[in-house]
Order: C-alpha cells, then structure tokens, then sequence
C-alpha cells in the first residue's frame, strides 16, 4: 500500500508540475492596459502571448463620454503599464488620471504625430481619431512596440518581428482601401456621419472636396463635454445644406453614438441611412470588426457599396 501510495504521488506531482508551472509563468507576465479597443488591439498584435493586453472600453463604448468605474481602478493597479490615445480622446483625460493616481507608466501612443488641426468654438484643436489610415495606425503601432521593449528588454526581438509583419498589413491595408474607394466616382464621395470622426479617412482617401476633405458631421469631433461637442443650431443647418448641395447618396451612423441625429437628417433631407460604421470603437467578440483591420474592412465595404453608383 505504501509503495502504490508512493507512486500515486508521484505521478500526481508530475501531472501537476506543469499546471503549477504555467500559473507561475500567467503570474510573472506583464499587464498592459489600453484605454481604448483599436489600441488594445494593436498591443495583442505586438505582444502575443508574451504580455496580457486589457482594454478599458468595452466594444461599442464612446471615449469621449466614458466614466471609469471601481473596476477600472482596479484594473489599473494591477498594470505594469498603460497606453492613452491621448490629444484628449479619452474625454477629461481619464486614462492619464487612472494612470497618475496609480502610480503608473503611461504611454501616448500618438507620439510624434502630425495631427489635423480642425477649428471649433473659435478654437484651433488637434484631431484625436488619427488611427482612421493605416499609415498613423503604424505610428500608434511603432509607439507601442517602443513601449514594450521598454516594459520588457528580453521580449525586444519578438515585439520588433511581430510588429515588422504587422507594419506590412497595413501597408497592404491601405493600397486595398485606395482600390475600394476609386469604385466611388470622385462627385459621389460624400461621407457624412454623426461626428468629426472621420477627418483622418477624409482627407486620405479623398472625401468631401467641398469641406475641405474633412467630415461632415452634425456633431463637433467629441460627443461629451469637450471643446467641440454638440449639435448647434448653425452647425445643424450647415449640414443639411452640405448634404443637399453635394448630393450625398447615403449619410451613416456610428456605432459608438445614438443614431437619433442622423435619423432626423435623413429624414429632413431626403437621403437613405446606408448603414452602421465602427467609429471610435471596434466591434464585439465574434463580430467582423473585432480587430482594427476588421473594422477598417468592414467600414470600406459598407461606404463603397452605399456610395458607389
């Protein structure tokens, strides 16, 4: 008894040692934590498996009107660094305050872009949806490979390999989104959405000769409290002459806000709704725009086809 006892053990330990071993290794991997879901997306694709990536916002959620929660809090604390898109998209900054009240690094990951410069309220601001072209997107994803490397040194060369790949995705991402819009005769290339989200996809691919291949939107680059939210009465009446005067085919809704605007513009001018567009948030779990490559597909897609003759 004593000798089947001995062995039980014994392969009981060995069953277990690589259960005990891989809980170890889970507990000594790095946190990250991104404030929205196009970045989280971007760190898993650098990091693989070597780091765990959180993401703050959930699938669908507005960064411009979000509250951290409790459980945000806690999230943080447990970070062994965080990444902010920064130029205010996080509305009243709230990634860099979790970040500074937790005692933890943060990362900009629009370090060293070049942002359009978009007036409202009498202001001169920055554009924070930067990661609407592919080429920015590889700056985000150059800035968080940097980050990485800093987090983690023995990870460097994994970081730089995956990223190297990834680069090249959307390089190939970008020449497939130029082939997509030439089936949009340049007259038909009207983008209208809810709000300034798209000034970066404008003025890329050429949208809206008339506004200065900018949006055209009824509601300021932010939706909640900051400079240039809100529907004003002028600004209302300005789109609905945009609209009418370019003859948009088909204007959209985003995913992240309540469609009841664009709902009435539709209405007052005539023009059909041509769909739903993933704006400052990719899709759920399962969903085509899970990723930031899936969500750029999809949004292509739909505008080609509601634009296109």
């Amino acid at each position: 008894m004593l000798r089947l006892l001995a062995v039980f053990l014994t392969l009981t330990v060995l069953l277990l040692a690589p259960m005990v071993m891989a809980a170890r290794n889970a507990a000594r991997q790095p946190v990250v934590v991104a404030s929205t879901t196009q970045i989280a997306d971007f760190a898993r694709q650098i990091a693989g498996d070597r780091l765990i990536v959180k993401s703050i916002l959930a699938p669908g959620a507005d960064p411009h009107t979000y509250q951290p929660t409790p459980d945000d809090v806690q999230i943080v604390l447990g970070a062994d660094l965080c990444l902010e898109n920064g130029l205010h998209l996080e509305g009243k900054n709230w990634m860099a305050t979790l970040a500074r009240d937790a005692g933890k690094k943060l990362g900009t990951v629009t370090r060293d872009l070049s942002p359009l410069m978009i007036g409202t309220a009498g202001q001169s601001i920055s554009d924070p949806h930067a990661w609407f072209t592919p080429r920015n997107a590889a700056l985000y994803v150059n800035n968080i490979t940097m980050a990485l490397e800093q987090l983690d040194p023995a990870g460097a060369f994994e970081y730089r390999a995956r990223a190297k790949l990834y680069l090249q995705q959307l390089r190939v991402l970008d020449a497939w989104i130029r082939e997509q819009v030439n089936h949009i005769p340049p007259q038909r290339r009207i983008l209208v959405t809810t709000h300034d989200a798209f000034n970066y996809f404008c003025r890329e691919y050429q949208f809206n000769p008339d506004n200065d291949y900018l949006s055209i939107a009824p509601v300021g680059w932010s939706t909640g409290s900051e400079v240039g939210a809100g529907m004003t009465p002028e600004r209302h009446r300005q789109v609905v002459e945009s609209i009418r005067q370019a003859g948009a085919p088909a204007i959209f809704v985003e995913t992240t806000i309540n469609p009841k605007q664009i709902r009435e513009l539709a209405r007052e001018t005539g023009v059909r709704i041509g769909g739903e567009l993933y704006s400052d948030s990719m899709g759920s779990a399962g969903s085509a725009g899970e990723t930031y490559i899936g969500m750029m597909r999809e949004n292509v897609l739909l505008i080609v086809q509601s634009l296109q003759p």
